[in-house]
């Protein structure tokens, strides 16, 4: 990268180095290490292109491009993500939250305005927190909502409460150190989880972006890939507010196994949402009413 003296050239450079090596998405990745190490926007590399680039930002993006290729994940090297509108950091505890899991937001807010508005106080509760990127995102639009983010790792919940220091939701934002409902004493108007769903034989076979660097306890769930549903199912009940509902991402094929799990213990399937790809991804569950269990 010897020639790259000035921010266009590195971007040029950055990126054919990144198709060489097979990147799919080589130009964003790019762009987005290229402006992490500069510390520049999109705006400068078109209107000031010319911007003359130091040694030691051009070291360190050798660094990261070489951490790329090798299969680190573009926000992992950056040490964050957006969701939602929101910038999260990422540890390496926390499953790194990604554009799909949005549908299980857009889909708990749509219900949150039907019963009765944006502006309620609801109680969220979100089960495996990570990043407290679902939780956050529905703060950042229920303004007088509160939300517990719970977790087994001490890792993930202080990374979930730095978020939501930065992104100014500190102060309706609760971490708790829970396995599953443990912890848990409290009643909530919005039970919500992106829990492992991953088949103990699919691990092996996942990309190396997640395999080598998202948590595997917050991918894998048992052999079948239901270990997560069966806890949340069984459990959710006794922290459920009254008229509550319980939202959960699922695997592209879970669908009808997930929803038996549920109604099993006493829920009807209230909604289903698709991802970006037009694949099942997110169950809202209500509790049966009277009518319905007999």
């Amino acid at each position: 990268m010897a020639d790259a003296e000035t921010l266009g050239a590195l971007l040029v450079e950055a990126r054919d180095r990144l198709k060489r090596a097979g990147i799919p998405e080589a130009a964003l990745d790019a762009r987005l290490l290229v402006e992490h190490v500069t510390q520049t926007s999109r705006l400068d590399a078109i209107s000031r292109p010319e911007w003359t680039i130091s040694e030691a930002e051009r070291s360190s993006l050798n660094n990261a491009l070489e951490a790329r290729i090798a299969g680190k994940p573009v926000h992992r090297i950056i040490g964050y993500r957006e969701f939602y509108g929101l910038k999260l950091k990422l540890s390496e505890e926390t499953l790194e939250p990604r554009p799909d899991t949005e549908t299980l937001v857009d889909l708990v807010l749509a219900e949150a305005r039907r019963l009765g508005g944006e502006d309620r106080p609801w109680r969220i509760l979100d089960i495996g927190t990570g990043t407290g990127a679902i939780a956050l995102a529905l703060l950042s639009v229920l303004p007088a909502a509160r939300a517990v983010g719970s977790d087994i790792s001490a890792d993930a919940l202080a990374t979930a409460r730095a978020n939501a220091d930065i992104n100014g939701y500190g102060g309706r934002f609760e971490a708790c150190l829970s396995n599953w409902f443990d912890q848990i004493d409290s009643r909530f108007d919005f039970i919500v989880s992106n829990p492992p769903y991953i088949r103990e034989c699919d691990w092996c076979s996942l990309a190396i972006e997640v395999r080598g660097h998202d948590p595997r306890r917050a991918l894998v769930a048992g052999q079948d890939g239901l270990d997560a549903y069966r806890r949340i199912a069984a459990e959710s009940a006794a922290c459920l507010a009254a008229g509550g509902m319980i939202a959960v991402e699922i695997g592209y094929d879970q669908r009808e196994s997930v929803t038996e799990l549920f109604t099993g213990k006493g829920f009807r399937l209230h909604q289903a949402g698709r991802d970006l790809a037009g694949h099942d991804r997110t169950l809202i569950f209500a509790a049966k009413t009277s009518r319905e269990q007999a």
